[in-house]
């Protein structure tokens, strides 16, 4: 049987950003790993190593924030993957707000979304997150950040 992550690797996603600010302080990574999962209420899941900073804040917090990233994105996608490590401060001289008290979101996305975490199911090394939307922001119409096979691409016009 071929490892899951070969298989997944052809799999296209959109690329997000989960934050989380908890005791005063901020912090993020970069995710492919968001879905919605119910329209009513309205549910959506990431799930997140156990090992990361971002799970243990959000984990505490309860709660989380969402932007989905724009095609021009992609270096702040590459800053909350990991190019500023989990030690730093991954927002400093980024433009956020508070979608919701005590949420930040990154300025410029697609979307953006606050969740109250509803339910967690541990996994070995990861948690799936269930949180339900609190409230929620569309920025403006451009082309999404999409990810496979581990690089970055374009959607084009069909």
């Amino acid at each position: 049987m071929l490892d899951l992550r070969q298989i997944m690797r052809r799999w296209v996603t959109g690329v997000a950003i989960v934050s989380v600010e908890y005791n005063g302080v901020r912090h993020g990574a970069t995710v492919s790993s968001l879905a919605s999962v119910s329209l009513e209420p309205p549910l959506v899941t990431i799930t997140l190593s156990k090992q990361s900073r971002t799970h243990q804040m959000i984990e505490h917090a309860s709660i989380f924030g969402v932007t989905l990233l724009s095609l021009d994105q992609q270096p702040l996608s590459e800053r909350f993957a990991g190019a500023v490590s989990e030690e730093q401060d991954r927002f400093e001289g980024v433009e956020y707000f508070e979608i919701s008290e005590h949420i930040p979101v990154i300025k410029g996305g697609l979307a953006a979304l606050a969740c109250r975490i509803v339910h967690e199911y541990a996994m070995a090394d990861s948690t799936l997150f269930v949180g339900e939307v609190i409230a929620s922001q569309l920025g403006e119409d451009q082309n999404p950040l999409v990810y496979i096979n581990r690089t970055y691409r374009k959607l084009e016009e069909m």
